[in-house]
């Protein structure tokens, strides 16, 4: 009686654990989450992929970001082409956002 109760005890303890580890594996973000989020502001604008992934690896997640750099700035990073700096242009006009200096 004492081994199937010790048995059952020790099962019990292994699903727990499994369990919680399976919890905190589907709490942590990974990197690809943080991106796709920050992505989808920039995504939303009709912005492709160089473009939105240079925006996003200088730090540049929202449209209101650009307000502290230069449009030439903006226009040296690779994977930034004329469409995509129209396409900023616009949409800052569109919110009274201009680029700095």
């Amino acid at each position: 009686m004492l081994a199937s109760q010790a048995k059952k005890t020790a099962a019990s303890n292994r699903a727990v654990k499994k369990a919680e580890l399976k919890r905190k594996s589907s709490v942590v973000s990974s990197p690809e989450d943080d991106y796709f989020e920050q992505d989808g502001n920039w995504r939303a604008l009709g912005l492709a992929a160089p473009a939105r992934r240079a925006l996003i690896n200088e730090g540049f997640y929202q449209i209101s970001d650009l307000r502290k750099v230069s449009r030439a700035a903006v226009r040296d990073l690779h994977g930034m082409g004329p469409n995509a700096i129209r396409i900023l242009v616009t949409e800052m006009k569109k919110q009274d956002l201009s680029f700095r200096g």
